[in-house]
C-alpha cells in the first residue's frame, strides 16, 4: 500500500510527529525526575525519548533521519525538556503524569511511524511494526540510559495496544477513510487502551518455565 504524498498528507504527518516529539520528550523528563539529573542530563534523556524511536525507524527504512533533516523536531524536544524541568520547580507535578504523557507519545508516534512507512511503500504488516518501533524505542533508550528495566517489557499492555492501533489505522486507510480521521481514531484508541490497561492492570501472560 502506497499513499500519495499530497500536501495535506505531509502536513498531517508533520504535525503528528511534532506533537509526538513534544509529549514523548516531556514523558522522559517526568520519568527521570526522581533521578535528580542536572539540566543537561535531563535534555539528553528527553532527546533520546523523543527522537530515538523515529531515528531507528528512519535508519531501518533507509531514509534521512527526520530530526537531522528538519531541526525543528530537535528544538521542540529540547524546549519541551527545559520547560518541564523548570515547571517542576514552580509547580507540583505528579509522577503519574509520566504515564499520561508516555501514553500520548506511544499513540502519536505509533500513527506517525506507520504513516511514514506507508508513504515510502513499506508493506502493511511491516509498516504497522515500524509504528510500534517508533512508539516504544524512545522509551527503551530512556530506561536503559537510566539503568532501569524498560517499561515495555513488564508494564500493562504497551507495545500490544500500539500494534493493534497501527493495524487499525492501516485498516481504516484501506476502507478509504480520510487520513486525518483514521489517525485521530487510531491514536485515541491507542491512548485510551493504554490508560485502561494501566488502570485495570491488564497484561500479557509472562514467561514461566515448568519447574
Amino acid at each position: 500500500m502506497i499513499l500519495a504524498e499530497t500536501s495535506n498528507l505531509l502536513s498531517n504527518l508533520y504535525w503528528i510527529t511534532l506533537l509526538a516529539v513534544i509529549v514523548s520528550s516531556a514523558s522522559g523528563v517526568l520519568k527521570v525526575g526522581v533521578k535528580q539529573f542536572d539540566l543537561f542530563g535531563v535534555i539528553i534523556i528527553a532527546v533520546a525519548t523523543g527522537l530515538g524511536g523515529g531515528s531507528l525507524r528512519d535508519m531501518l527504512l533507509g531514509k534521512p533521519v527526520f530530526w537531522i533533516e528538519d531541526q525543528i523536531f530537535f528544538m521542540a524536544s529540547v524546549v519541551s525538556a527545559v520547560v518541564i524541568f523548570f515547571a517542576a520547580r514552580l509547580l507540583k507535578i505528579s509522577t503519574k503524569n509520566f504515564l499520561i504523557a508516555d501514553a500520548a507519545g506511544l499513540a502519536t508516534f505509533g500513527v506517525a511511524g506507520t504513516l511514514v512507512s506507508l508513504i515510502i511503500g513499506t508493506p502493511a504488516l511491516t509498516a504497522s511494526f515500524m509504528g510500534v518501533m517508533t512508539g516504544i524505542m524512545g522509551g527503551i533508550f530512556r530506561d536503559v540510559l537510566c539503568n532501569e528495566q524498560p517499561v515495555v517489557f513488564s508494564s500493562p499492555l504497551y507495545a500490544t495496544v500500539s500494534w493493534i492501533g497501527s493495524l487499525m489505522f492501516i485498516g481504516f486507510l484501506h476502507l478509504n477513510i480520510d487520513v486525518t480521521t483514521a489517525a485521530v481514531i487510531s491514536g485515541l484508541g491507542i491512548f485510551v487502551s493504554r490508560l485502561l490497561a494501566i488502570y485495570y492492570n491488564i497484561s500479557l501472560p509472562k514467561f514461566r518455565g515448568k519447574s
